[in-house]
């Protein structure tokens, strides 16, 4: 009798260690759990730790909650000012809802990649070069919003998009770095004509001050030969006042005497 009913209790203890083996099941930090009981979704979402469920009746099914990273393919397009481009992009998202991530949608990280890659290519055909190559901020924003709002109803969270590059047309590439050249040149041009607008506006108000005060001219004549006379060189400088040079040429444009004129014409 006693060897009977210990036999019993090993054979249901045995029974009972395999019901738990079957019935034990393991979430997860990262994960939730969602179960369905015989088709439908029953109780709670199962949180991290250990949970039992009933063989053969309950299936556990274990969502990540994790931020996924996901790269959109490279998309190509014709811009707004018909500038063709391919640009790719990465969207960072989450799972907040396990139930809706499972039942409303099918594979929801299949679906969000598509709903970004639309997305993208709308953004292309909406944008303009300029704005592609230096407002991706803006982009960026508007990119997230379009892919977030269908997927709030998938229990799914978009944090962050990002357009990682522009791929531009060599012909495109050529015709951007020409237009880049001629821009700068003209900015020389400019600094150039500017500098020489300075410059000729301070040597006229030096030719005024000279001509205020004639020693200042004698002045800068002297500096000029010691600097000229400071170095080692075999140029001789010989100053010759700028009156005797206007005296010279009222000299040449004086008119000739009578006499003179009378032995020539003779």
């Amino acid at each position: 009798m006693l060897q009977d009913l210990l036999g019993a209790l090993a054979a249901f203890g045995s029974v009972s260690v395999v019901y738990l083996a079957m019935a034990a099941r393991v979430v997860k930090q990262y994960e939730r759990g969602v179960l369905f009981r015989l088709g439908r979704v029953a109780g709670d979402v199962r949180t991290p730790g250990l949970n039992l469920v009933i063989p053969f009746v309950d299936r556990l099914h274990r969502v990540n909650m994790q931020i996924v990273t996901m790269p959109i393919p490279a998309q190509e397009g014709i811009t707004r000012d018909n500038v063709t481009v391919r640009v790719d992009a990465v969207v960072y998202f989450r799972v907040v809802d396990a139930v809706s991530a499972l039942v409303k949608v099918e594979d929801y990280k299949f679906a969000v990649s598509q709903m970004a890659q639309t997305s993208l290519r709308s953004i292309i055909g909406k944008s303009d070069l300029d704005d592609l190559l230096s407002n991706r901020e803006k982009l960026n924003q508007g990119l997230e919003l379009m892919i977030d709002s269908p997927a709030v109803g998938w229990g799914i969270q978009v944090d962050r998009v990002e357009i990682k590059d522009v791929s531009l047309p060599d012909t495109m590439k050529r015709s951007m770095a020409r237009q880049a050249e001629a821009d700068r040149e003209r900015r020389a041009r400019i600094i150039n004509a500017d500098a020489e607008l300075q410059a000729s506006k301070k040597l006229a108000e030096a030719a005024q001050q000279m001509s205020e005060t004639p020693a200042a001219l004698q002045l800068r004549l002297l500096q000029t030969v010691m600097a000229v006379a400071a170095e080692k060189n075999s140029t001789l400088v010989l100053p010759i006042p700028v009156e005797l040079l206007h005296f010279l040429e009222r000299g040449h444009q004086l008119p000739a005497p009578d006499g003179e004129r009378a032995a020539h014409s003779g």
